[in-house]
């Protein structure tokens, strides 16, 4: 792994844990892997399926509105990338988590 580059990320407050940490295509080999941290899915599952304003996703997180719309900005375009290229998408804790 590559040294860390800039500020490091700062804690985020993630108020679930998936069951399935890992999908991918059914009837075919994967072309590839792709990581998505679990900050980014708690982003996206706040804004895009709790219907929450990216100000109340933030606060719900305890992060900025410019660093949740990183996350969202990050995880759609990881997820979208998946899905058009047949990849398989793992969800792994952030960085900073151990």
């Amino acid at each position: 792994m590559m040294p860390w580059r800039g500020r490091r990320r700062g804690p985020r407050w993630i108020s679930f844990n998936p069951n399935v940490m890992m999908f991918g295509p059914i009837g075919r080999t994967p072309e590839g892997k792709i990581y998505v941290y679990l900050s980014e899915i708690e982003a996206l599952r706040l804004v895009d399926v709790e219907n929450l304003t990216q100000e109340e996703a933030a606060q719900k997180m305890g992060i900025s509105r410019k660093t949740l719309w990183t996350d969202l900005t990050r995880g759609r375009s990881k997820l979208v990338s998946a899905i058009v290229n047949g990849y398989m998408i793992e969800i792994i804790p952030d960085i900073n988590e151990k």
